[in-house]
């Protein structure tokens, strides 16, 4: 048996081998090789810039989630080095300020939980600072480096301690959860001093002269309090008193210091029912006003606010999304306007870095994933620093552009247009369209291809791949983010058909062979696609979406944050409205082969609803319909083997329906013949 193990692996790779040379194309299998950037920490000498490496887990180590390593980069001399490559992870850079060590946030050795280490930045063995029995969620050192600031919990009430150790394990829903708490320890000690109670922290940042920390606090410690109802207080790091300096009304995401200490910025929502925390506003701390009399300064902006920092104490620098671009701009707190500093179409990157006049940041391009980049202010420099995947180099890949086309009511639309490989003008390919989650998220004109979407993998088959910024999409300002509001999966869903039909009508795509798929709101689109679209669509993925409004609003872990920025109302008050936008009411209608995937432990949309999809095609519909469940996985697949086997499957169920002449009342087999060894 172990003989045939070894010569099936052998004929394994040599296959995989020859799929991957054959013309130099992406496939399912080497987007497994793909390494990208993603956090960036500029020393505070500004000569050096640690980043992570997110790393792939080799399928021949046990099945788990991906490593993430440490880097760091010279700057004098162009060279990275490689500081921790072991197999774990770790998060949340920053360095100490003498720019001699960097501290991040790891699970190392025989420790279970997350702590804060240190290590030196020329490499030598990890040093923890923190031994606390919980799990560290956030740090931060003070800026004269002596003080750590950590939040974490306080572990289990000894009660619930005194009945699992007599095997009492009952879990009582939403009762049990545990305060964020602040913790301060002196960089020498390991005796934290507890700061706050009876409130969480979801974040916060030391005031530059160190007397006070900007936190964002809620009074529980639930998913849905994350999203709707953090507000920004100032915390006394001596005594602990909390004053409030901004109620702020819906979301809440990135605050920062202004170097003086006298204002702060922040990025939220303009009222409770904004779905997108992208308008920037700044405060006064020494004279706190009400929300409403702060300066809205992203009115009117076409985009949404993400990463903010200070570049003066005059200025503030931030990322943002414009359509299907990002951008970097200057805003000075007098300023009638911004300043526009990276201009859309040259890189698209996430939260960057900002020392000494220089930004860093993880950047990636249509043909390239992250890689660190950096900007140097004075003189205008964009730079690529990094490739970590020179294979690259030599893969074929397909064209991607812009496209904005007119939706039925005269609404304009952006989407990302992925061309097939080798496409011929005149000819009519496949089509695959993309539908990204929230639905405030937006599709950036960059690198398109991962686990979960098939972007060049798609292309090299010859298909054309469609991501569209339909309307409730962020990146065009708070009135398009709100479109969709109280009207789920109209106007909204008609945003994709109109593009479909405006690749079709230019004689590009043919209209028999389209395909629909995504995950959480793409997924409640694809089932949508299949159900009350069903004629329009020859094949749906749907990955941990929406079946049934009705229960899914009473099965997800953040019910308000539902009611508030997407219904306007409770089920009672409109309950034929609710169901009317859930799919499984039209699965009779149903003639789209559909495969439903879904985590097993998805606490946002419950596994329940990928249940529902499934037995009401299965009952009711008169198309091929499957049914995978991804046991330990939540909303989206964290384990290598469960994305292979969703990146693998679900480009195979596209093929078999869009492309090959096989009968399309059958299925493809529901076994995967790896070609690595997975075991």
């Amino acid at each position: 048996m172990k003989l045939l193990r070894i010569l099936f692996l052998i004929l394994a790779i040599s296959a995989f081998n020859n799929l991957n040379a054959q013309d130099n194309v992406l496939t399912s299998y080497n987007i497994f090789d793909l390494q990208f950037v993603t956090e960036t920490a500029i020393s505070p000498d500004g000569k050096m810039i640690a980043y992570v490496l997110f790393a792939p887990r080799p399928f021949t180590d046990d099945p788990g989630t991906d490593y993430r390593h440490l880097y760091v980069y010279d700057i004098a001399s162009g060279k990275s080095n490689a500081i921790i490559t072991d197999k774990g992870t770790l998060f949340s850079l920053q360095w100490s300020p003498d720019s001699k060590s960097i501290l991040f946030r790891s699970v190392r050795g025989d420790v279970k939980t997350m702590q804060v280490y240190q290590i030196n930045a020329s490499g030598g063995t990890p040093k923890a600072l923190t031994s606390w029995d919980q799990s560290i969620s956030q740090f931060q050192l003070s800026p004269d480096g002596k003080i750590l600031a950590f939040v974490s919990t306080d572990g289990q009430v000894q009660r619930k301690k005194d009945l699992l150790a007599r095997g009492f394990d009952a879990e009582i829903y939403e009762e049990e959860w545990l305060h964020l708490n602040l913790y301060l320890q002196d960089i020498n000690s390991k005796e934290p001093r507890k700061l706050t109670s009876s409130i969480t922290v979801f974040d916060f940042a030391w005031s530059p002269d160190g007397k006070q920390i900007l936190a964002q606090l809620a009074e529980r410690n639930l998913v849905d309090d994350s999203y709707m109802f953090k507000r920004i207080y100032v915390i006394d790091p001596k005594t602990g008193a909390k004053t409030k300096v901004v109620d702020n009304p819906g979301k809440l995401s990135n605050i920062a210091w202004s170097p003086d200490n006298k204002h702060i910025a922040f990025v939220a929502g303009v009222d409770i029912t904004d779905p997108v925390s992208g308008s920037l506003f700044i405060a006064d701390v020494t004279n706190p006003k009400p929300f409403n009399e702060l300066r809205n300064y992203s009115l009117g902006f076409i985009g949404s606010v993400d990463a903010i920092t200070w570049k003066d104490a005059k200025t503030v620098v931030y990322s943002s999304e414009e359509g299907v671009d990002k951008t970097l701009r200057e805003q000075t707190i007098d300023g009638k306007e911004s300043k526009l500093v990276i201009e859309g179409g040259k890189v698209v990157f996430g939260n960057f870095s900002y020392n000494n006049g220089i930004a860093a940041f993880s950047g990636n391009t249509p043909v390239h994933p992250g890689e660190l980049y950096t900007y140097n202010f004075q003189n205008g420099e964009l730079k690529k620093l990094t490739d970590h995947n020179p294979w690259l180099s030599g893969i074929k890949l397909a064209k991607q552009e812009k496209i904005t086309y007119k939706a039925r009511d005269g609404l304009e639309i952006e989407a990302v247009l992925m061309y097939p490989l080798n496409f011929e003008e005149g000819k009519r390919y496949p089509l695959i369209a993309y539908i990204h989650g929230g639905p405030e998220a937006a599709e950036q004109n960059g690198w398109n291809t991962n686990y979960g979407k098939w972007g060049q993998v798609a292309a090299a088959k010859d298909y054309f791949g469609f991501f569209p910024n339909y309307r409730s999409s962020s990146g065009r300002g708070v009135e398009f983010s709100k479109l969709g509001f109280g009207d789920l999966a109209a106007g909204e869903f008609d945003d994709v058909i109109d593009g479909i039909d405006y690749l079709i009508d230019k004689g590009c795509v043919d209209g028999k062979k389209v395909g629909i798929g995504g995950g959480s709101y793409g997924g409640y689109f694809a089932a949508w696609g299949a159900t009350k679209h069903t004629e329009r669509f020859a094949a749906a993925v749907c990955f941990v979406g929406i079946g049934n409004q009705i229960s899914k609003r009473n099965t997800t872990d953040i019910p308000y944050e539902d009611y508030y920025v997407h219904w306007g109302i409770w089920t009672y008050e409109n309950y034929e409205l609710v169901y009317d936008r859930s799919p499984v009411k039209y699965a009779h209608l149903s003639k789209t082969p559909t495969l439903v995937l879904h985590g097993k432990e998805d606490p946002r949309v419950h596994p329940s609803q990928g249940l529902e999809v499934y037995r009401a095609l299965k009952v009711h519909g008169s198309a091929p319909v499957r049914l995978i469940w991804y046991p330990g996985q939540g909303h989206g697949n964290s384990k290598n083997t469960s994305r292979l086997d969703y990146a693998v499957r679900t480009m195979e169920w596209f093929d078999y329906y869009l492309k090959s002449d096989k009968p399309k009342d059958k299925m493809p087999d529901k076994y995967i013949d790896f070609i690595i060894d997975v075991e």
